[in-house]
């Protein structure tokens, strides 16, 4: 699947995005870790089938937001962070395929911030509360020197992610 993939984007196997959809492949046919429920999507259209299977018609759909795109800063957080919920599915896009995925004690918010320059942007943020299923290697525990089962684990989410909650 992946050097089609690569093929008809015109993308060059050893590149950075070449390595994301690679990897958005694995995860989409790894087995679901404890508490996970996964649906890799190879259309926007079952994308948004699987989603209205799991909330309804009736969802939100929401991404990280910028006044100025593809501009690199460092921006302050505001006041006003929101709980936009703790039943989601987070679904992250890399060329032809969304993997999509609901795990158990995550909660997403949304979060305020503005640049240096005094532009706003709005982040996605989640917070993975039980963290015993992770694998040890995992990144966050290496940057954060945690175990699997410690503190919650939260991040912003990648531009390429919508976060979808029902309403």
């Amino acid at each position: 699947m992946l050097p089609q993939i690569l093929k008809y984007f015109s993308i060059e196997p050893s590149s950075k995005e070449a390595q994301t959809a690679k990897r958005t492949i694995e995860d989409c046919e790894a087995p679901n870790i404890r508490g996970e429920n996964k649906y890799c999507a190879t259309s926007l259209e079952s994308l948004v089938d699987f989603v209205i299977t799991k909330f309804g018609k009736k969802v939100q759909a929401l991404a990280n937001e910028a006044e100025k795109k593809n501009k690199e800063q460092e921006y302050t957080m505001l006041k006003g962070i929101k709980m936009i919920g703790d039943n989601q599915i987070v679904c992250h896009n890399a060329y032809a395929v969304f993997y999509c995925h609901t795990i158990n004690a995550m909660k997403a918010y949304t979060i305020p911030l503005e640049g240096v320059d005094g532009s706003k942007a709005k982040a996605i943020a989640v917070c993975h509360a039980d963290t015993s299923a992770w694998n040890p290697k995992h990144i966050a525990f290496q940057i954060l020197k945690v175990k699997p089962g410690g503190p919650p684990i939260c991040h912003f989410v990648n531009s390429d992610t919508i976060v979808w909650v029902p309403n």
